[in-house]
Parts: C-alpha cells; structure tokens; sequence
C-alpha cells in the first residue's frame, strides 16, 4: 500500500510552473511512489499565489487546477466543492474563497452565513 503524503502550495507551485527542474524531478517522483493528498487550503493558496503573484489569467488557472484534480496518485480534498469553485471562479470576478462558500452549498447543501451582497447574489442561483 502507497503511503499517503501532503503537498504543500510550493511543491505543487513547482511542479506548475516547472521553474526548477530539480524541485520537479522530486515532485515527479513523489508521485510515482505515493498517494499525494492536496487540502482545500493549499488549492485556495495556489489560485490566490498564481493570481496576485503570478498574474496568470483565471481560465488558465482553472484549466491548472482541473488538471490537477485529474492527476493519477493526487487526492484533493473535497474534490467536488473544488470543481464547483472552479467553475464559479471561472465565470465571475469572485475571489476564489467566496467560489469555494458557493461550492460547498451547491454541493454539500450547506448554508452559508454571510453579509457579503455579491456572494449572496451567488448562493441564490
């Protein structure tokens, strides 16, 4: 049985942005070797570090996280409120925490308490 290893926001930046060939070599290897788990925190971190630092538009960043969300040995944590995150995060000028509410409502049919009127807007379609 493969042993189950957390990435953190770096290691999965790395193996993104393929800017040291090292740090994905190691990566690569990780992944062939263990089960690799991804929380909602770091995907949250990621979009939030390739926006504001990176400037990488939002349909790239959704195509990068969906891929890694397909990626063989990689498990990310609520797989399906992600997706949904990323489909909203896609379509309107949300910051990708307010996507990740509206994820977990649609898909978990939690209730969201928030004062926030444009994320209201969201939870009501």
């Amino acid at each position: 049985m493969k042993n189950m290893v957390i990435f953190d926001t770096n290691v999965i930046l790395r193996y993104i942005l393929q800017d040291n060939q090292e740090m994905v070599e190691r990566v690569e290897e990780q992944l062939s070797s263990d089960v690799c788990f991804i929380p909602v925190e770091v995907i949250a971190e990621i979009v939030y570090v390739l926006s504001k630092v990176y400037s990488v538009q939002r349909k790239v960043i959704v195509k990068v996280v969906m891929d890694i969300t397909d990626t063989e040995n990689i498990t990310v944590a609520q797989t399906d409120v992600v997706r949904h995150a990323l489909s909203v995060y896609a379509s309107t000028v949300l910051d990708f925490v307010d996507c990740l509410l509206i994820g977990y409502a649609k898909e978990k049919q939690y209730t969201v308490f928030t004062f926030d009127k444009k994320l209201q807007k969201y939870l009501k379609e």
